[in-house]
Formats: C-alpha cells, structure tokens, sequence
C-alpha cells in the first residue's frame, strides 16, 4: 500500500519536476558600461562641481608655485621671509586639503546618487523585459557559473534603455 502510494506521487509529480523555469542572466558591470545615460550623468557631474574643481587646482597651483619659489629664493631671504613663507604655504597646503576632501565627498555622494537612479532604471527595465519575455527568474552574471549565451539578457537590456524602452 505504501508502494502504491509513492509510485503514485512519483508520477503525478514527475510532469510538474520536468516543467523548467525560464530563467536568464545579466551583466550588471556590463550594462553600467555601456549605458548611453552615464555620459550624461558624467557632464552632469562635471557641470555641477566644475567650478570647485578649478578653483582647487587654482590653488595647487599657487601652492606648486611658492614652493618653487622658496626653493629658487631661499638664499636671498631674510629668516623672517622664509618663515613668513612657510606659514603661508602650509596655511594654503591645509586649506587645500580640507577643500580637497570636501569636494572629493561630495563629487562621490552625488556620482552615488545618479548612479542610484540609473540603477533603478536598469531594474525597471529588467523587470520589463523579465515580464515581456516571460523569464521566471533573473540572476546577476556573477551568481552563476555557466550560463549559455542566449539566457544572457545583457545586451536587450542596454538596447532598450539606449531607446528609452
């Protein structure tokens, strides 16, 4: 009786075993790559901080520019001079660092927010090409070991933000 009953359940369960989910992959690394809105957020970016960025080369400059002349200068200066020059080039040279790291933190907090929304966007689209193509699961490239070139839905991915979907 007991045989009977799992011959039973082995065959009324081996049609739903058989039945394969459709699943595909994506290259995240890749689509970040090519997507045509990362030039975009690249001018957005340079637009927005481009002034800071010049005015902190402005003063690398300026900083390059002491030292040098302290180096050419040093033996015609009075000791008043020199130290007078020192205070003012590590007065620059700490100005310059604080400057230099709070544009640094800034530049990498909005470059992580954009990155964010195109994210977003790739997994909009993702999930629209996921539905269309009736895929049962969608897995990152690096969570598999082998994945046959077909499954991998990479490249629909860019083309369909490349257009706006």
């Amino acid at each position: 009786m007991l045989n009977r009953a799992m011959m039973v359940l082995v065959l009324v369960g081996a049609p739903l075993a058989a039945q394969a989910e459709k699943i595909a992959v994506v290259d995240m690394q890749a689509v970040f790559e090519q997507l045509p809105q990362r030039e975009q957020v690249n001018e957005t970016l340079k637009a927005e901080f481009g002034d800071r960025v010049a005015a902190v080369q402005k003063m690398q400059e300026e900083l390059r520019g002491l030292l040098e002349k302290q180096q050419r200068d040093a033996a015609l200066m009075s000791d008043s001079q020199k130290t007078d020059m020192v205070r003012k080039m590590e007065s620059m040279k700490a100005e310059l660092q604080l400057k230099g790291k709070a544009l640094d933190e800034d530049m990498r907090r909005r470059n992580g927010e954009e990155q964010n929304k195109l994210l977003l966007e790739v997994q909009k689209t993702i999930n629209t090409i996921a539905e269309k193509e009736q895929y049962d699961m969608v897995l990152q490239r690096g969570a598999v070991i082998y994945v046959k070139p077909t499954a991998d839905i990479s490249n629909k991915v860019v083309e369909a933000l490349g257009k706006g979907k």
